[in-house]
């Protein structure tokens, strides 16, 4: 049976979303344990998972009323964070979304490729519920390497204190930047498509998910239609057994087209990223050129960041003393297999940024 929110916090609070915004206010450094220890990572080397098999997916934004009108009530307030890139929203609980909301919440991601869902009640819900929710977006990918909630192997957790920092290790100690731009596990045969992201201690207001859109290509040639990239868990998997941490799954490494199609809103977009694309296939490695629209997400309590893996790249954003707690899920639904965008001699949505 599932831990009932009273579990899975230290204590009940009458407003949880509005008793953590009144803490940040004064927060100071942490030294008592995580407000969520019922989400704090799990390794077991021992647990192994299957090689993950294929299946279909049809996109629930494909399903969805263009209007939306069971997501974008009277009641919600929007906010454009860019004119291209990201929407934050305030006014509605995801919980309580209908399947029919849901699929018009799939459909605004699409269209979107980011957004900032305020003051919500989904890290209180307890696991199976946030699991049943964001399986209405495809199967939830099990990480093979990263820390899970014991149990419950579909959570992806990330956490950072003082005494603890895996993105530090991983990344190298030595970089001036941390950032780390990435989409999720895109050397799976399906990567994920909506993901969903929500904090359960942060260090400010000012805590931060970076959000990439590439939108132009590397000049290898007038058009990059055929065009292959390679991307690798093996790193991510010797990383984790040398830290004597769980390799779950055996590495895989997965060809992908270089440039792929929304299945909803047939949108191009570059399908590489610096954490896991090895290389393109027939041609040497070098730094590519491209241009970007980049957002912020900032994070408060209650916020819950939903992307599309398909088309943007992501970082964390630690700029803030390691001495704060950062501790945040991730639910990863898996999508189609990548599909090979079309283009015709011109594309002027992919003609290289002068």
């Amino acid at each position: 049976m599932a831990p009932s929110v009273a579990q899975l916090q230290q204590e009940a609070v009458a407003d949880p979303i509005q008793a953590a915004k009144q803490a940040v206010k004064t927060e100071e450094t942490k030294t008592e344990g995580p407000s969520y220890p019922y989400y704090f990572p799990y390794f077991d080397v021992d647990e192994k998972f299957p090689p993950l098999e294929l299946f279909d997916h049809v996109d629930p934004g494909s399903r969805a009323d263009p209007a939306k009108p069971h997501l974008l009530t009277p009641n919600v307030q929007t906010n454009q964070i860019s004119p291209y890139l990201g929407t934050e929203i305030s006014g509605v609980q995801i919980s309580q979304l209908s399947k029919e909301g849901l699929d018009e919440l799939a459909l605004l991601v699409a269209e979107r490729k980011v957004v900032v869902f305020r003051d919500q009640d989904f890290k209180d819900l307890g696991p199976e519920k946030q699991i049943e929710i964001t399986k209405h977006f495809g199967p939830i990918h099990r990480h093979p390497t990263s820390g899970n909630v014991k149990g419950y192997p579909e959570f992806h957790v990330v956490y950072r204190d003082a005494a603890h920092d895996r993105f530090r290790e991983y990344s190298g100690a030595n970089r001036v930047s941390r950032l780390q731009w990435h989409s999720d596990v895109s050397y799976e045969k399906q990567p994920p498509g909506t993901t969903f992201f929500f904090i359960l201690d942060q260090a400010t207001p000012s805590s931060s998910h970076k959000l990439r859109l590439t939108t132009a290509f590397p000049r290898v040639q007038e058009t990059p239609e055929g065009l292959r990239a390679v991307h690798s868990a093996v790193f991510q998997a010797e990383f984790s057994q040398k830290r004597g941490g769980p390799v779950r799954r055996e590495p895989v490494e997965t060809e992908h087209p270089l440039v792929r199609v929304h299945p909803v809103t047939g949108e191009k977009a570059l399908y590489i990223n610096q954490g896991f694309t090895r290389s393109i296939v027939g041609y040497k490695r070098k730094n590519p050129t491209f241009s970007q629209l980049l957002i912020r997400a900032r994070y408060e309590p209650g916020t819950v960041v939903v992307w599309d893996n398909r088309v943007t790249a992501h970082s964390a954003n630690a700029d803030y003393p390691s001495t704060f707690r950062r501790h945040a899920v991730r639910l990863t639904p898996q999508a189609e297999v990548p599909k090979e965008a079309k283009f015709e001699a011109y594309d002027k949505n992919f003609a290289h940024a002068e």
